[in-house]
């Protein structure tokens, strides 16, 4: 490792544990890092050097624990939406990102994986391919919440409705939805997005990711 990298890496000159630690510190900035351009600039414009300056390190070390930009992004998508999927019960998946895409109780580490498909679709074949395979692992879900014969197509408007939301407030900007109060949002399209999907809890929406609002 040359010195400019593990004064990076290890700046306090540990050793042993320490680095492990130091080492998954940073990986978790250059996850954030990266996660924060995605969603910003899409996969194509948030450049290695970018993400790296953002995270506080050397670049170096971005190839050293991802091996590639692509690699990278996809850990920032499994970490995101993957374990967004994983964790959310299905009744609050919508709702849960619907808030993340409003960007209520953004911190480091949040999960903008949904911002990044708004940004990143229409970039390489293969970086689509991989963000329409998220969605569709959404849609699967939402689409569990209907009994009706045609589940999967109801599935599929509740993430188009998702992410045109998202389109018009991260995207283009437009008010009065960009400056929108989240618990307003949710309020209206949670409430209303009832009728597509009976599954979805109809006497607390928009509560929030717990459901126990005042």
């Amino acid at each position: 490792m040359a010195i400019g990298e593990a004064m990076a890496e290890y700046p306090h000159g540990g050793t042993g544990g320490e680095h492990r630690r130091d080492a998954q510190a940073t990986r978790r900035l250059l996850l954030d890092a990266a996660s924060d351009l995605f969603a910003e600039r899409g996969y194509e414009r948030a450049t290695v050097r970018d993400i790296a300056s953002r995270a506080g390190v050397n670049q170096a070390l971005l190839f050293r624990y991802f091996g590639s930009k692509k690699a990278l992004f996809g850990e920032v998508m499994a970490r995101g939406g993957h374990e967004q999927l994983r964790t959310t019960p299905a009744e609050r998946l919508f709702e849960v990102a619907l808030r993340g895409m409003l960007g209520e109780g953004r911190g480091p580490g949040a999960d903008r994986s949904l911002e990044v498909c708004l940004r990143s679709i229409g970039g390489s074949d293969e970086i689509s391919e991989a963000l329409k395979g998220l969605g569709d692992e959404y849609a699967d879900v939402l689409a569990t919440l209907s009994k009706a014969d045609n589940g999967d197509l109801r599935g599929d408007l509740a993430l188009s409705w998702l992410l045109g939301i998202g389109l018009m407030r991260v995207v283009v900007g437009k008010e009065p939805l960009a400056g929108a109060d989240p618990d307003t949002v949710c309020r209206l399209v949670v409430g209303a997005l009832g009728t597509l999907l009976e599954g979805l809890p109809a006497d607390d929406a928009g509560e929030g990711p717990g459901g126990s609002g005042g």
